[in-house]
């Protein structure tokens, strides 16, 4: 059975890994910014070029394709990176959760619309963190999941 809690914290670990390699030639934060901040934001431009470019290529239809029940719909995939996108922004702006986990996946199946969930997403998550400093980097947060970990 899909384990949302599972996907979502393997979707963070394996987000916050690719960020620890160096890629600056897409985002340009402050001179100030952290390395890891400007590790972080290249591999975030590079992620949502990727996504962004596969959605393009996908057809309206696409949008509400299952492999089998029970399985998330491409759209709702989308949706869900978008949902994440947000949820981390949220921890690095410091704000609470907003809705509850899975909650954005049902909203729509319009390629358009989830087009621009998936760019203000990560437009989010770019502004906040930009905007990290190195004590923020260390700060601990409590994730939805029970765990503990730095926004780092």
């Amino acid at each position: 059975m899909f384990n949302f809690k599972h996907v979502l914290l393997t979707f963070f670990a394996v987000l916050l890994m690719s960020f620890s390699i160096t890629n600056n030639s897409f985002s340009n934060p402050p001179g100030d910014s952290p390395t890891f901040v400007k590790e972080y934001l290249g591999q975030t431009d590079f992620i949502e070029g990727r996504l962004t470019q596969m959605l393009g290529a996908m057809s309206q239809d696409q949008m509400n394709w299952s492999p089998e029940e029970g399985v998330r719909t491409d759209g709702q995939i989308y949706i869900h990176v978008a949902e994440a996108n947000n949820m981390l922004a949220g921890f690095m702006k410091g704000e609470e959760m907003k809705a509850p986990p899975g909650a954005m996946e049902e909203s729509t199946t319009d390629k358009e619309e989830i087009a621009k969930m998936l760019k203000d997403s990560f437009t989010a998550v770019k502004d906040a963190a930009g905007k990290l400093t190195e004590e923020d980097l260390n700060k601990m947060v409590q994730t939805p999941f029970g765990m503990e970990m730095s926004l780092r």
